[in-house]
């Protein structure tokens, strides 16, 4: 039941964090946002290996090295730009560009990770690309500050692709934990000095932005990634990756709900075609069929 469960939570964890960041910006500077989640998880999650004793030794020596280099990439690439981002376009439309997650994933893990895709993922994949390319080209012809917006959620889908399959390939066998620890651990460094060198960092240190840093930090930080290597521990990267294809669908409902955002036709219309994607990756293969990864 919770391996059914999981993708479904992932998405609505994942979908939110879009909205209490766009929130939380109210009131604090991008860069600065990311670095305070990240080391207020790092904190909580040294905290937890302490009290329940676990062992450093799974993350000793390379393989600890491994785990950072895939949460810097993961959490902290994957999260800096794409909050700088959201100060330029609206929250749905940041989610879908990062929805291309899983096509760049399902790509080069064809070559890096040795992973094999069925012709009705394929399908489903590029039906996810049309689905973000309707949003994204409305986008650019609109507006130019919006369109560099969606530039920098493509440099964080970068971030998330790297890490993912760098996670993929080294880092699978480390238990979930000290893996996660090691990763928040070298992500807080890299935003923390993203912050001191790239922005003048700015707080307002109202109820909101406490709440937005909570939430994103314990429910989607800790939660949220704690599913997302979970189902990456347990399956192939492009049907891990390709929940990502429900999420700006789940996000724009959240923004349109609780920030006023409102969806173009041809944005409704998109949304559709890149859930339809994530459907047909993740569709569980008829008895006899030859199963992805």
């Amino acid at each position: 039941m919770l391996a059914r469960l999981a993708p479904l939570i992932f998405v609505l964890l994942w979908s939110s964090s879009f909205i209490a960041a766009k929130t939380g910006l109210r009131y604090l500077s991008p860069l600065l946002f990311v670095a305070i989640r990240l080391a207020a998880c790092a904190i909580a999650l040294v905290a937890l290996m302490l009290v329940l004793r676990r062992s450093w030794q799974p993350i000793a020596g390379r393989q600890g090295l491994h785990c950072a280099v895939a949460g810097a990439l993961l959490n902290a690439v994957g999260l800096m730009a794409p909050h700088v981002g959201l100060l330029m376009a609206p929250a749905a439309q940041i989610a879908l560009v990062q929805s291309l997650t899983p096509l760049l994933t399902a790509a080069f893990g064809l070559v890096l990770l040795r992973e094999r895709l069925r012709t009705g993922q394929w399908l489903g994949l590029a039906l996810g690309l049309a689905g973000v390319g309707l949003v994204v080209g409305q986008a650019a012809l609109e507006s130019a500050t919006r369109f560099q917006g969606l530039v920098l959620a493509f440099v964080g889908v970068i971030g998330l692709v790297a890490g993912t399959l760098y996670f993929g390939r080294f880092c699978r066998g480390v238990p979930l934990l000290p893996s996660a620890t090691a990763q928040f651990l070298s992500a807080s460094v890299v935003a923390a000095l993203g912050a001191w060198l790239l922005e003048a960092p700015r707080a307002d240190w109202t109820g909101g932005a406490i709440a937005s840093i909570a939430w994103n930090t314990v429910m989607v930080s800790m939660g949220g990634m704690g599913l997302y290597f979970a189902m990456l521990a347990r399956g192939t990267a492009a049907r891990t990756t390709a929940n990502f294809y429900l999420v700006p669908g789940t996000a724009a409902l959240l923004a349109w709900g609780l920030l006023g955002e409102r969806l173009s036709p041809l944005a409704v219309a998109g949304l559709v075609v890149a859930s339809a994607g994530c459907w047909l990756v993740n569709a569980v293969p008829r008895a006899g069929g030859r199963a992805a990864g």
